[in-house]
C-alpha cells in the first residue's frame, strides 16, 4: 500500500509531503493542487519502464496512455524551490512515494521544450530497479479521470486493455468491453456482494450497485460481430415489467458516467490501487453518497482508493461508514486542498471513530452553512 507521496517543484506544490490510507480523500478549492496528487502518481505509473534510465532514453514521460500534461514548462512550479529531498540543480522536479515501508524517489530535470524530463541521479540510485517491487507498479491499477466516456452507440472493443491488462482506461473507454468479456467472474463474498439473494457474478452484482443509481435499471454487454466495437444498453424492470432496451444515448448521462467507477470497484483485487477523479459528476445526492459506499467496500475488501472530490455527499457517505465500523477510521485520510500566494498548501483533518473531523477550516464544504445563514439573516 502506498503510505506517503512527496511532490517537490511539480505544478502547484514547490514542496508538499502527504500521507496516504486505504480509503484517501482529497478535496478543496479549484486548482489548489488535488488533481496534481493524482496526475504524480499516474505520471510515476505512465513512466514506470523509464524510471531506471539514467541516459536519453529515462524520464519523466509527461504525455501518454494515463495523463498529457505538455511540456516542462507546464508542470515546473511557478517558484521552484531546492529541497533536500531534490536532486541536481534546483529546477529539478522530484516525485517520491512510500511504499509498505520502503522509500521510493525519482527526479529529473527541467526542460522548457521536453516532453520527456531527463532522469538524475535520483536518490534511490541508478540501480535501484527494486522500484517493481512498489505498489504503484503492480496489476490492478486504475485510474478515471474526470473525463470519463459518455453516452454513444459502441465503444472500443480492446483485448489487450480490456482482458489481456485488465484495464478501464483512463476515461474508462474500456469498461463495457471488460464488463462483456469478465461479466461471469464472480465478486468475492464479502463488503462489495451487495445482495446475497441475487447472483455473485460481476454483471449481476453491478447491476445491484447501479440500482443504487437508478432504481430497476440492469445492464447488458456485447459484442458487435464482425466489428472491433461492443454495445451496451440499458433495460428497466424484469419478467413481464421488463422495458425494451435502450441505448446509452437514450438514458440519463450519469449511468453511463458512473459505471466506470462502478466497475473498477467491484473488479478490485486486494492490494489493487484506484485513482478516482470527481466520481459524484452528473449524480443525484443519493448516488454520490452509495459511490462513497462502493469505494468504501473496495478499501474493506483490500484495495486502495484515493478520491479527489467536491461532494459533501462522498464525505459524509465516507464519514457514516466509520461510524458504522465499515471500515476503521485509522484507514481514511482527509486532506483540504487550497492556495497560499504561489503554492498550494495542505491541510488534514482527523476522523474519529464517530465520523467526526478535529477540524473544519473555512471553505471545507461549508457552503450550504453559509447559505443557511444568508436565509436566516
Amino acid at each position: 500500500m502506498l503510505e506517503h507521496i512527496g511532490i517537490t517543484n511539480f505544478k502547484a506544490f514547490a514542496h508538499q509531503d502527504i500521507a496516504l490510507a486505504p480509503f484517501t480523500l482529497l478535496t478543496g478549492l479549484n486548482s489548489s493542487g488535488k488533481s496534481t496528487v493524482l496526475q504524480s502518481l499516474a505520471l510515476l505509473r505512465q513512466s514506470h519502464g523509464l524510471l531506471h534510465l539514467y541516459d536519453d532514453s529515462g524520464g519523466f514521460l509527461l504525455n501518454g496512455e494515463l495523463v498529457e500534461l505538455g511540456t516542462g514548462q507546464d508542470v515546473r512550479h511557478d517558484t521552484y524551490v531546492r529541497h533536500e529531498s531534490a536532486t541536481g540543480d534546483a529546477r529539478s522536479i522530484t516525485l517520491a512515494v512510500t511504499s509498505d515501508g520502503t522509500r521510493y524517489a525519482w527526479s529529473a530535470a527541467y526542460g522548457r521544450e521536453d516532453d520527456l524530463l531527463r532522469m538524475t541521479d535520483c536518490p534511490m540510485g541508478p540501480d535501484a530497479h527494486d522500484a517493481d517491487e512498489c505498489s504503484l507498479f503492480q496489476p490492478g491499477f486504475q485510474y478515471l479521470k474526470a473525463d470519463r466516456i459518455v453516452p454513444a452507440v459502441s465503444y472500443p472493443r480492446s483485448h489487450q486493455a480490456a482482458v489481456g491488462r485488465g484495464f478501464l482506461g483512463s476515461r474508462g473507454e474500456h469498461t463495457v468491453n471488460f464488463l462483456r468479456a469478465h461479466q461471469d467472474d464472480l465478486v468475492a463474498a464479502g463488503p462489495l456482494r451487495l445482495d446475497d439473494t441475487r447472483s455473485a457474478s460481476l454483471l449481476s452484482q453491478t447491476d445491484a450497485w447501479m440500482q443504487r443509481l437508478c432504481p430497476g435499471v440492469n445492464l447488458q454487454a456485447v459484442g458487435i460481430d464482425g466489428t472491433d466495437s461492443v454495445r451496451l444498453s440499458y433495460g428497466f424492470g424484469s419478467g413481464i415489467s421488463a422495458s425494451n432496451r435502450y441505448r446509452p444515448t437514450n438514458v440519463g448521462f450519469g449511468l453511463t458516467y458512473a459505471l466506470p467507477i462502478v466497475v473498477a470497484c467491484l473488479s478490485a483485487q486486494p492490494g489493487a490501487l484506484i485513482l478516482l477523479e470527481n466520481p459524484e459528476a452528473h449524480l443525484h445526492p443519493q448516488g454520490q453518497t452509495w459511490l462513497a459506499y462502493l469505494a468504501v467496500a473496495a478499501v474493506a475488501a483490500g484495495a486502495q482508493v484515493i478520491v479527489e472530490t467536491h461532494s459533501d455527499h462522498v464525505l459524509n457517505g465516507l464519514r457514516i461508514a466509520v461510524k458504522d465500523g465499515r471500515i476503521p477510521a485509522a484507514s481514511t485520510a482527509v486532506h483540504f486542498f487550497r492556495r497560499h500566494e504561489q503554492t498550494a498548501e495542505v491541510i488534514s483533518p482527523v476522523m474519529g471513530e464517530d465520523g467526526m473531523l478535529s477540524e473544519w477550516p473555512t471553505g471545507f464544504f461549508d457552503e450550504w452553512e453559509n447559505s443557511l445563514e444568508k436565509l436566516l439573516d
